[in-house]
């Protein structure tokens, strides 16, 4: 296949290219940012940024390359598909598998299995992340939505930019909030101590964060809570709970070291999703339940 090249002559301004071009091209402004950083995109015969205004009769030259075959190969691992049509797939994942490729991973991803399971996936995040709409860590399990087309793939990424794809999870709490409920808006960035770790940082040094949390049950030294998204910053609810100074149970990056309970990963679990279908529109509500190894440690616990 060989390269697309398009020509466009604007009939109105536009403040920023990264727009014009994504609206032009129906692709997002992620992949759109990646084309002008690659040289692909021209205005009035010169290499633009994202952020160039773009004035009425200016033209915009766009070079889309040729389509890379996918270096991720199909695997066939378990994992659990919760719903399936011909725009989306739910996946429940499990704890221990990573998302995408990335860092060293090249196989046992959740991309791998899905190459393996589905017909299809979109092409917008390019070849390591086919479908891949939204992340949860690798020691989180739980509910995401994967999106099998290009069309889905820019509904349900407008959602999410949009804060209407909502987005629930469980997690026990070393200790024993103070509040009943609450919501907690910081701002995350990268830990000046430690560039591996996320943390809360000023507003300059980071993007805002924002999520509500709710006690679902206590026990002994220990809280059983609800959180919901607002964002979707990495590590937005470890280091929120680490801020509220209750640390997700079996988080070693953000909480205790030595752990109580032998786990493989923190006790957080993305158990419900809502969204609307990307061609029906329909109101869809999406919930796991918790893992068995998340259960044996509630049965550990006494209720207070």
């Amino acid at each position: 296949m060989k390269a697309n090249n398009f020509v466009y002559t604007a009939d109105c301004a536009v403040p920023r290219a990264d727009v014009f071009v994504s609206e032009k091209l129906d692709k997002t402004r992620s992949a759109v940012k990646k084309l002008i950083d690659g040289g692909n995109v021209k205005i009035n015969g010169r290499q633009c940024k994202p952020s160039q205004e773009i004035s009425v009769g200016d033209v915009v030259e766009v070079c889309v390359p040729e389509a890379q075959d996918c270096s991720v190969k199909p695997e066939d691992i378990p994992v659990e598909i919760i719903y399936e049509d011909d725009d989306i797939a739910v996946v429940n994942k499990p704890q221990g598998m990573t998302v995408h490729m990335g860092n060293g991973n090249t196989e046992g991803t959740l991309v791998n299995a899905l190459l393996f399971k589905l017909d299809s996936l979109s092409g917008i995040n390019g070849v390591i992340r086919p479908g891949i709409v939204h992340r949860i860590d690798k020691d989180t399990s739980g509910l995401l939505v994967v999106a099998k087309n290009d069309k889905a793939h820019l509904s349900l990424a407008k959602q999410i930019s949009e804060k209407t794809c909502r987005r629930t999870y469980l997690a026990l709490l070393e200790g024993n909030l103070k509040s009943d409920e609450g919501v907690v808006t910081t701002y995350i960035g990268r830990s000046p101590a430690d560039r591996l770790k996320m943390a809360v940082v000023p507003p300059d040094k980071g993007k805002l964060a924002v999520t509500d949390y709710k006690v679902i049950k206590r026990y002994l030294g220990y809280t059983l809570c609800r959180f919901d998204l607002h964002t979707g910053r990495t590590h937005q609810i470890r280091v929120h709970a680490k801020h509220l100074g209750y640390p997700v149970v079996g988080d070693t990056v953000y909480g205790i070291k030595k752990q109580k309970f032998k786990l493989e990963g923190q006790l957080l679990h993305a158990f419900r999703l809502a969204l609307s279908h990307p061609s029906t529109n329909e109101e869809m509500t999406f919930e796991a339940p918790l893992p068995q190894y998340f259960t044996d440690v509630l049965g550990k616990l006494t209720e207070i």
